[in-house]
């Protein structure tokens, strides 16, 4: 009886060493890769193949398919990839997470303790914090072998008690073998873990506590049991995040599906044993491999279908229709996984909401002008419901800069953060500037005035110059915005001193009020001030790393055209079509 204590004291030792290693390693490995894995798992997405491929490589370098799906719900949330990528990438993420279970199956827990200690001298005698991270990664693995070598010798006495047996001998119904499965990889946490304990216990029996064939359903559980913790990781997320997260689950629940029913009229588990017919921990190995191989093959031919099969379950609510002021891409959890993310995910969907936020500002800038000449009572409600969504949205963008601003980054990260502050606070003005040219309109009502026809036609073009400025901010690289919008802004104060003229005339000739003249010069103000806030965006987005605002064109009024930027003296000639 105390040599049974004894083993399972053993056996709680090894797998609680067992599992902290591969967390250790995972968490090390992803350190050493850096964001530039991330910058990578983000682009080189565009390809089903080359999607697969990336997940397959990104997974297989951290050794957590967990954290690689993780990595992808933030990047969809953030904007920064859609479902089509982020299906292939998870894909490979299951192909990837392999390399865990292959490289248990290699019989080198004599070399273990050797390995342990080359890693924990690096850890404990180098000071460069990459080399500490490669020091714990080659620690963690030498760990895993060692600990693999304590759970196979303590499960040996433990394996051969009679209700041991028992126990695993009613795993022979596949369903309970799942259900085994995705219980046992919710407490774990990880289903390369799931798959080493199960080789451990498989060697130290010599295959006779656990089958193939028994085995071969509680890995099939381990995988849809792994999505659980993505699944979790995506409700606080966008819909698109919530979609991926069902993605990977209901990915894994097919291929459960398919393999079961395999199971049923095919010899999978002998076609699996022939690989390696005297290596029961490669079986295993070979079986978990198999599984995600196959169902990635079945898969990616019709991953299209899958996507819209999503995009039902989790349909679109239409929150921007119905007026519900929301974030899109931003959430407090991104901010606590901040580390996992990285700078370049939460920088993107920074940029993603400050491009919603500008798409906004630029209507009412349009459409402000239209309003003066309209003076429409629901234009000026929509006017000052979207005011309010831009100043919800600056105030969440400004809380997650300057909660971010707190975190470890480079120079480069700083600078471009600073720019995003600096653009979201002058979206914000142009917002205030459009309030203030549509209330113009209520203005010229109240004093029972109206603009001339030729102010008029000068307002219009100031519409039509606005949007054409809000098109080359959405549409141009930030890299070379601020040189258009330079050329822009400088015709915007060209415009503003040509109608400054006009209207000076105008009231010289009798033309137009005092009062009227007051309220138009004060709409000239707000105008010219819109291209300086303009030029401002323009200026800060060349200080950034992003290559756009990712917004859509804007709609250029038609308007009568003239001659917008004509001398002063030379447009005296047509100024008898002046009415009050």
């Amino acid at each position: 009886m105390d040599n049974i204590w004894t083993s399972l004291l053993g056996l709680c030792a090894g797998m609680a060493l067992f599992l902290y290693s591969i967390k250790m390693t995972s968490g090390s490995l992803e350190v050493i890769a850096g964001n530039k894995m991330k910058t990578i798992l983000g682009k080189l997405t565009g390809n089903r193949i080359l999607g697969v491929t990336v997940g397959a490589g990104v997974t297989a370098l951290v050794q957590s398919s967990t954290a690689t799906t993780v990595m992808v719900i933030g990047f969809v949330n953030a904007g920064l990839m859609n479902l089509y990528s982020a299906l292939w990438i998870i894909m490979g993420a299951n192909i990837g997470t392999n390399i865990t279970s292959q490289l248990i199956a290699f019989d080198i827990g004599v070399f273990a303790p050797v390995v342990a200690l080359v890693g924990t001298f690096v850890c404990i005698f180098v000071k460069d914090k990459k080399l500490k991270s490669v020091g714990e990664a080659i620690a963690g693995l030498g760990f895993i072998f060692f600990s693999m070598s304590l759970m196979t010798s303590s499960m040996a006495p433990i394996s051969k008690l009679d209700i041991v047996k028992e126990i695993f001998a009613g795993i022979n119904n596949p369903f309970v073998g799942i259900v085994v499965g995705i219980i046992f990889v919710i407490i774990i946490q990880s289903s390369a873990a799931g798959v080493g304990i199960l080789q451990a216990m498989a060697v130290a029996s010599a295959g006779q506590l656990i089958t193939l064939e028994q085995a071969m359903f509680i890995i099939f559980g381990l995988n849809v049991g792994t999505c659980l913790t993505a699944l979790l990781a995506s409700m606080s997320g966008s819909k698109n995040a919530r979609r991926a997260g069902l993605m990977h689950l209901l990915f894994n629940v097919f291929g459960t599906s398919i393999f079961t029913a395999i199971s049923f009229v095919l010899p999978v588990a002998d076609w699996v044993r022939a690989l390696s017919p005297n290596d029961v921990a490669r079986q295993f190995a070979n079986m978990h491999l198999a599984f995600n191989l196959v169902t990635t093959v079945i898969m990616l031919p019709i991953g299209g279908l899958f996507v819209k099969l999503v995009e039902k379950l989790v349909p679109d609510k239409g929150a921007d229709e119905e007026g519900v002021q929301y974030l899109k891409y931003l959430n407090p959890q991104m901010l606590t996984s901040a580390n996992q993310l990285g700078l370049h995910v939460l920088t993107g969907a920074i940029a993603n909401e400050i491009g919603r936020m500008f798409m906004f500002a630029g209507e009412n800038c349009r459409k402000s002008f239209h309003a003066v000449l309209s003076n429409d009572d629901k234009l000026q409600e929509e006017i000052n419901n979207r005011e309010e969504y831009i100043d919800y949205l600056n105030k969440e963008i400004s809380y997650y800069i300057s909660h971010i601003m707190l975190f470890d980054m480079s120079e480069k990260d700083a600078v471009t953060m600073s720019a995003l502050f600096k653009i979201a606070g002058n979206i914000e003005r142009m917002g205030d500037h459009a309030v203030n040219i549509a209330g113009y309109a209520e203005m010229l009502e109240d004093k029972k005035l109206s603009l001339s026809e030729k102010a008029q036609s000068e307002v219009a073009q100031m519409e039509k110059m606005i949007a054409e400025a809000c098109n080359a901010l959405a549409k141009t690289k930030t890299s070379s915005v601020h040189i258009k919008m330079a050329q822009i802004e400088q015709k915007i104060d060209d415009l503003t001193d040509i109608y400054r003229e006009h209207q000076l005339e105008r009231l010289k000739s009798g033309i137009c009020s005092g009062d009227a003249c007051v309220i138009y010069s004060e709409m000239l103000t707000d105008f010219e001030r819109l291209g300086d806030h303009m030029l401002n965006i323009a200026e800060a987005a060349a200080e950034t790393g992003i290559v756009s605002f990712g917004v859509s064109e804007f709609e250029i009024p038609t308007v009568e055209e003239k001659p917008a930027l004509k001398a002063a003296s030379a447009s005296e000639d047509d100024d008898d079509d002046d009415d009050e």
